[in-house]
């Protein structure tokens, strides 16, 4: 349940969202973000620790860089080839019985790979069942966060998750690798079974029950149930057009870091040199991130925040057509991380409003089209990319890449939609929110009739979150129905 107040203000005044900045302490003051936030990091550092460490290990018993790629690649196939799937099962049950259940499902193949002398292509199915644990983890994770830190407060929440997982990702990654290294890769893959348990456990201690979105009467095929979300953010203009804009700037922006070890090699025939080089492009574009994404969250209110975003997102495309003139190494790092700021100076403001245009029941599989999207646009960015550079000069593949790209997204800018668009789809979202439902008086997560009638509570999704408000004398009209745009589901 949200520690939130209940607001209030009608479902007007709650679109309009205060324009002082949200701080770090305001949301770390919310305990079952701490709890959330906590488990996130662990399950991101255990999951980069295993990659290391499978990668090191498919590489010792079999020699072959190929072989290791793969290992590493196929954690990835899981949001391409299901992802959607995997997230609509998140709007089945509650948020935080999946989660604990993704946790413990994992720690089953992930201990699995502790055992010695297993063939190759075990090893790759292994790690290929333990990704599946994630799709549905980190959708429940975002449909659950406005739950628990509000309107006003999600923005800086995104923010202060995204910053710190790539502070995990680089932690992640040189741990597992010195670990795997200089002790074990299976030291590595024991340490990531115990973060899963302990983030099973701090979500079990730390989160509150709440009933899932989706009854079992309103339930139909998991494939429709996919297909529903997909339809659902493609055919909403404020909706798509965020996620265009995502997944554009995903798709050049990682074109740069995919290319950094050819890029490196042509600026010294030192290989120390080389190395050194490309560490800092591929290490450029998650340091900018952090820093755009801590300073406009720390020092820009909402409203400074939205009108930011066009020009920021025509920015960090723009910022790499410098790449044409064959700059140094260090040079291209600057311009990769000025573009990696760009991104992430926006992409809380952006993730914030996506999830409040969400319809109630709908949005872990909005998530899961979004993550789809973006596996896939970045995909493309990096084969497109390696093959233009087998035959061109790399500097000016990035460099004409870039400026395609900028092109793209100032035509796509120039037709982002107002603030009264977004602020409408927000409160037409909000009012699809459930009223005030009995309190569960058994087991977590099951919904029971009270003894008494007096025995009421209200879900964090209700009037506890700003902008989120219910009346119970409203008549419920839930997100599959005449609200969405998306066909009603059958009974």
């Amino acid at each position: 349940m949200s520690e939130e107040p209940a607001r209030e203000a009608n479902a007007a005044k709650a679109v309009t969202e205060s324009d002082r900045p949200v701080t770090f302490r305001d949301v770390f003051a919310i305990r079952e973000y701490r709890a959330i936030y906590t488990s996130t990091q662990v399950n991101w550092i255990g999951d980069y620790l295993a990659k290391a460490a499978v990668t090191l290990l498919v590489y010792q018993q079999s020699d072959s860089v190929l072989l290791s790629a793969a290992a590493f690649g196929v954690s990835f196939l899981p949001w391409i080839i299901g992802g959607t799937l995997l997230s609509a099962l998140a709007e089945r049950y509650p948020y935080r019985r999946v989660l604990i259940s993704a946790d413990l499902f994992r720690i089953v193949p992930t201990t699995l790979l502790l055992v010695p002398h297993i063939p190759i292509w075990i090893m790759v199915v292994l790690v290929f069942l333990a990704s599946l644990g994630v799709p549905p983890t980190q959708s429940a994770r975002s449909a659950l966060l406005p739950h628990l830190v509000g309107r006003e407060k999600l923005a800086t929440a995104i923010a202060i998750n995204q910053t710190t997982t790539q502070a995990a990702q680089v932690f992640g990654y040189m741990a597992g690798a010195t670990i795997a290294t200089v002790v074990s890769p299976r030291l590595a893959l024991g340490i990531d079974v115990l973060t899963f348990v302990f983030s099973a456990t701090i979500v079990t201690l730390g989160v509150k029950p709440r009933p899932a979105t989706r009854t079992r009467a309103e339930r139909t095929h998991l494939l429709s149930e996919s297909a529903e979300g997909f339809r659902l953010v493609l055919s909403r203009r404020v909706l798509r057009s965020i996620v265009v804009l995502v997944c554009l700037s995903a798709m050049i922006g990682v074109v740069p870091e995919a290319l950094a070890a050819a890029w490196a090699a042509l600026g010294s025939d030192n290989p120390a040199t080389r190395g050194l080089n490309q560490g800092l492009i591929m290490a450029a574009s998650p340091v900018g991130f952090v820093i755009g994404g801590l300073l406009t969250t720390r020092l820009a209110g909402p409203g400074l925040r939205d009108r930011l975003v066009r020009p920021f997102a025509v920015l960090g495309s723009l910022v790499l057509v410098p790449a044409l003139l064959s700059p140094p190494p260090i040079v291209a790092a600057l311009l990769v991380m000025l573009s990696g700021a760009f991104s992430g100076g926006i992409s809380p403001t952006l993730n914030g409003k996506f999830v409040l245009m969400i319809p109630h029941g709908y949005r872990a599989r909005a998530y899961g089209v979004v993550q789809t999207g973006l596996q896939l646009s970045q995909f493309a960015g990096v084969i497109l990319g390696g093959v233009l550079a087998d035959s061109f000069r790399l500097p000016i593949v990035v460099g004409i890449w870039s400026l395609a790209g900028t092109v793209v997204l100032i035509g796509l800018v120039a037709r982002w939609p107002s603030k009264r668009e977004f602020d409408t789809a927000i409160e037409e979202a909000a009012a699809t929110m459930p009223p005030a439902v009995p309190s569960p008086a058994g087991p977590a997560d099951a919904v029971i009739r009270p003894n008494s009638p007096n025995e009421e509570y209200q879900p964090a999704h209700l009037s506890r979150v700003p902008g989120e408000t219910t009346a119970a004398s409203k008549s419920y009209r839930p997100a599959h129905a005449a609200r969405t745009s998306i066909t009603p589901e059958r009974r």
